[in-house]
């Protein structure tokens, strides 16, 4: 078997492919081109685009050509695969701004200066922008049937809760992009999550109809899932993000070093390039030690390194031991603003103010009496150390550069003091 395929089913990374013995014998004998498609439905992609974005560097690992496609074309239409109700149509500066943003996070993975087999970037509003009406539904629309479309599931799927012709005709404007990559590039691959199979296929099927003699594939990643039932890629504050500024590095890597022993060995195969030797080691390691969360830790490591770089990672770790001993005067200003990103905060323009008088000012203690008690129980701690000083006063020392204070309320509540 081909040596990328086997890689590829060892990770469990194949849901399905539309002709996997053509597909192996075109991978043994060239380096082809192939092409996933991101829609800019926001300004940054988040953890649920990172498998697509894995599988193009898996490839282009392997000595192929991915062709990273930007949907700046069809994200001002809206993709209904898996969704219940219409998408928003956003304003088309906002999709060219965002659809900017999405082609520099993608650099960060793909090599796109390589000598041997460069990645590309591509977007789809270079040919569908110029597309009129008419040209629309002679050329294109015509190779698609009705019966075709209605049977396909993502649109069989809102068929009962509603469907605009819009959102209908993302299939064709899809297919077509496969079309143009397969004539322009000799693109004989697309690749995307489960529910873009229906527009993979549409899209061979255009291909197969208007290109003689034509080969080309399509293959599907598998959904991720948890196996406590919750959606993966979520967490309390909303989705994961590729973005620092909308996710920080510490928190992306706590999202992964949370991982349930269950899940952890699957997302070692999907989201890192350890080889089947090492995973296997780790994951013997679950089953003999769990406790000690080896996988978990190696699983943080790899993904936060790939995203964010080696210094990000070294500052989530740096920033996940302080809290964790209480050191918290071992961080910068911050390290402190991405560790205490979502705990409750209070802005202090007094200066010299009474360690009681902070604590009922910023609702750390409910009152000036619980407060004494607190300070007086040893409750209360300043940047990780207890204070139990009645008089205490904040100065300009318990200001980590002359920016922040943490208090700590018994074991577990944080307070973040912004002096401004």
């Amino acid at each position: 078997m081909n040596q990328l395929l086997e890689d590829l089913k060892f990770r469990g990374l194949i849901n399905q492919v539309t002709d996997e013995e053509g597909l192996e014998k075109l991978l043994s004998e060239e380096k082809i081109k192939l092409y996933c498609g991101f829609d800019p439905t926001a300004d940054s992609l988040h953890i649920g685009h990172l498998l697509p974005i894995l599988m193009l560097k898996r490839f282009q690992e392997a000595g192929h050509h991915p062709i990273a496609l930007v949907g700046g074309g069809t994200g001002l239409i809206g993709d209904p695969s898996g969704k219940k109700a219409e998408r928003s149509l956003n304003e088309k500066v906002v999709v060219k701004e965002w659809s900017n943003r999405i082609k520099e996070q993608l650099s960060r993975f793909l090599d796109f200066e390589s000598d041997e087999n460069p990645a590309m970037i591509a977007n789809n509003y270079e040919w569908l922008g110029s597309l009129d009406v008419i040209q629309f539904l002679r050329d294109i629309g015509k190779n698609f049937g009705l019966n075709y479309m209605l049977a396909k599931e993502t649109v069989q799927s809102r068929i009962e809760t509603g469907i605009s012709f819009t959102e209908f005709s993302y299939m064709i404007l899809q297919s077509y992009d496969f079309l143009k990559l397969y004539q322009t590039q000799n693109c004989k691959l697309q690749i995307g999550g489960s529910d873009q199979w229906g527009n993979i296929t549409a899209g061979l099927e255009l291909i197969r109809k208007t290109e003689e003699d034509a080969k080309a594939y399509g293959l599907t990643l598998p959904l991720v899932t948890k196996a406590d039932g919750t959606k993966f890629g979520k967490t309390e504050g909303g989705a994961v993000w590729l973005d620092k500024e909308k996710t920080t590095p510490y928190e992306f890597y706590q999202f992964w070093i949370n991982t349930d022993d269950r899940d952890v060995i699957k997302y070692l195969k999907y989201f890192t390039f350890l080889s089947k030797e090492e995973i296997e080691e780790l994951e013997q390691e679950v089953q003999t030690a769990p406790e000690k969360r080896a996988a978990q830790k190696r699983l943080a490591e790899e993904v936060t390194k790939l995203v964010h770089g080696e210094e990000a990672l070294k500052q989530a770790i740096k920033i996940s031991q302080a809290l964790f001993s209480g050191s918290i005067q071992q961080l910068s200003a911050e390290e402190i603003r991405q560790g205490f990103k979502d705990v409750p905060s209070f802005e202090l323009k007094e200066e010299g103010i009474g360690l009681i008088d902070l604590l009922v000012q910023a609702n750390i203690s409910p009152s000036k009496r619980q407060a004494r008690e607190d300070i007086s129980n040893g409750a209360i701690y300043i940047n990780g150390e207890r204070q139990q000083k009645l008089e205490y006063v904040i100065s300009e020392k318990d200001k980590i550069e002359g920016q922040f204070t943490v208090i700590r309320r018994g074991k577990k509540k944080y307070f973040l003091i912004k002096h401004v």
